[in-house]
């Protein structure tokens, strides 16, 4: 059931010492210019969607605890238990969930942080298209944005249920934060449209930084 008073805060950071010991014993996860990221106030981390490690790599590298909206169907059996024991929240894309968007508000509205694939589910990562949800969330709670590129998630082979060969270097790369910017007077319905199409060229525009900056030096700061 969701929770629509949020995760307890403490909920979002137990399981960021299990996380680094995934990024540091079978890969090599890295975290570029954390120091983007707000310390305080609303914000929603967005990121492109390739490999299942997306989530819990963005969820452990980012200064901030976030609790992440995660695919109904990832919360069965012992991977559904952990999840929902770290403060992640179910949603089921099949329809618009009402439930979990009002428990993502929540999270935002004491001050917390929300992550979200806008992209849906798992594609190329090059943010072709998006969902509206995380720019409905924006306006609704007056969040800033975090763009965030993900690389070297996605599995060998065109399957994006594959998982990286281990050791393998997986980067979150933090973008500027930004607010978005509708136009009062546009309906609301077009206002929605096109904060979220600046959602998705602001996070696309980051990928495509990310990926011809990669062979930078990881920046760790906070």
């Amino acid at each position: 059931m969701t929770d629509l008073h949020g995760p307890k805060p403490w909920r979002a950071r137990a399981g960021r010492p299990i996380g680094r010991l995934l990024f540091t014993v079978l890969y090599r996860g890295r975290a570029r210019h954390r120091g983007r990221v707000p310390t305080r106030g609303p914000v929603i981390l967005v990121a492109n969607h390739a490999g299942f490690l997306d989530g819990p790599l963005v969820y452990t590298l980012s200064p901030r605890p976030v609790n992440f909206l995660v695919k109904q169907e990832a919360f069965t059996g012992f991977f559904g238990w952990l999840i929902t024991m770290v403060g992640q929240i179910p949603i089921d894309r099949s329809i618009g969930d009402r439930a979990a968007l009002a428990t993502a508000a929540a999270v935002l509205e004491r001050g917390g942080a929300v992550g979200i694939f806008p992209e849906g589910t798992r594609r190329k990562g090059d943010v072709a298209e998006v969902n509206q949800g995380a720019a409905w969330l924006a306006l609704r709670t007056g969040a800033r944005i975090v763009p965030v590129a993900v690389l070297g998630t996605h599995g060998a082979g065109p399957s994006a249920e594959g998982w990286p060969r281990p050791r393998s270097v997986l980067t979150a790369d933090f973008g500027e934060p930004f607010a978005l910017t509708p136009d009062p007077s546009v309906p609301g319905r077009d206002r929605l449209r096109l904060a979220s199409e600046q959602l998705r060229a602001a996070l696309a525009s980051q990928v495509q930084r990310a990926r011809v900056d990669n062979g930078g030096a990881p920046d760790t700061s906070d």
